[in-house]
C-alpha cells in the first residue's frame, strides 16, 4: 500500500515544475495526479482519473468500515443466541470475531492516514491545483521535504493511503 501526499499551488506552471523534479527522483507519472476545478487548466499536469476525481478511496474505506461494524453486530447476535441456546463453542466463536473486529477496526483507524479531497474544495473552487503524488511510505518525509523546501507556495496537504494497483 502507497502514501498519498497532497500538495496545493496557486498555478499549474509551479504544480508542472514540481512534476518534472518528482520524475528527476524517480517518481513515475503514472504516480501523479493534478485535479483543479478546470480541466483545461492542467496543461500538460497529469490528470486524475474519473476514480480520483469521485474519492473512490473514501467508499472502500467507508465500506469496509460497515462492513467490520456489521460483522461484529452479527457476532453479537451470534453471541446472544449461543447464550440462549446454552453452547459454549459458539459464544466463544462470537466473541473471537467480535474481538478480531475491534482489533483490526482500531489498527485502522489508528494506524491509516486519513485524508480526502472533501478537505480541498475551497480550495480548488478557487482555481487551485492540487497534486496528489503516491509513493512508497519509506519516501514519504523526503518527497515532503523536497517540496516544502524547494517549493515555499506549495500548501502540504496532508498524507492519506491509497492501494496503488486499484487505480484509485
Amino acid at each position: 500500500m502507497k502514501r498519498r501526499l497532497y500538495f496545493l499551488f496557486p498555478h499549474a506552471d509551479q504544480a508542472s515544475t514540481v512534476v518534472h523534479e518528482l520524475e528527476q527522483t524517480g517518481i513515475g507519472r503514472s504516480d501523479i495526479h493534478a485535479l483543479c476545478r478546470d480541466e483545461q487548466a492542467l496543461g500538460d499536469l497529469p490528470a486524475a482519473t474519473a476514480h480520483q476525481r469521485n474519492d473512490d478511496g473514501k467508499r472502500l474505506e467507508q465500506f469496509a468500515w460497515n462492513a467490520n461494524l456489521g460483522i461484529s453486530f452479527v457476532a453479537l447476535g451470534g453471541l446472544l443466541w449461543s447464550v440462549g441456546a446454552g453452547s459454549l463453542l459458539w459464544g466463544v466463536l462470537c466473541l473471537a470475531i467480535m474481538a478480531l473486529t475491534f482489533f483490526f477496526g482500531g489498527w485502522f483507524t489508528l494506524h491509516v492516514p486519513n485524508v480526502h479531497l472533501d478537505e480541498f474544495r475551497d480550495a480548488l473552487s478557487h482555481r487551485e491545483i492540487l497534486l496528489m503524488v503516491d509513493v512508497p511510505l519509506h519516501r514519504v518525509s523526503e518527497i515532503e521535504e523536497r517540496v516544502h523546501t524547494r517549493h515555499p507556495e506549495a500548501a502540504v496537504g496532508g498524507v492519506g493511503w491509497t492501494p496503488g494497483h486499484l487505480g484509485i
